[in-house]
């Protein structure tokens, strides 16, 4: 993707990938402390104009190598997401599924977060 800026907004738990000045896709996440550390992504969103382009699967890829980065790992609930790893085992590793019902656990008592 020539042009385009990927940026990490973790206040607003945002990773987004920028195209002149404009956000043309994002996932969504939270980040979970406990039973583990985890970046939880819960949305991928994509603007209708620019689909087709790799966008989701950049933000995906981007959101594993950030985890990598950090020491931590996903835990995902996006669909998106969910079906990429499957796709890209080498670059997504799997997630420990105690860490998956935690997310599930603080999602539903997050509801106003998403």
């Amino acid at each position: 993707m020539d042009g385009v800026e990927m940026r990490d907004d973790r206040d607003a738990g945002r990773l987004e990938v920028v195209a002149g000045g404009e956000v043309v896709g994002r996932i969504e996440y939270f980040v979970l402390d406990d039973p583990a550390h985890a970046l939880v992504p819960v949305h991928t969103i994509v603007e209708p104009a620019h689909e087709g382009k790799g966008i989701a699967g950049s933000l995906a890829r981007e959101l594993y190598a950030l985890a990598a980065r950090e020491g931590t790992v996903v835990a995902p609930l996006c669909p998106y997401v969910v079906r990429w790893a499957a796709r890209h085992p080498e670059e997504a590793p799997a997630a420990d599924p105690e860490l998956l019902r935690a997310a599930k656990r603080w999602l539903s008592e997050h509801p106003e977060r998403f």
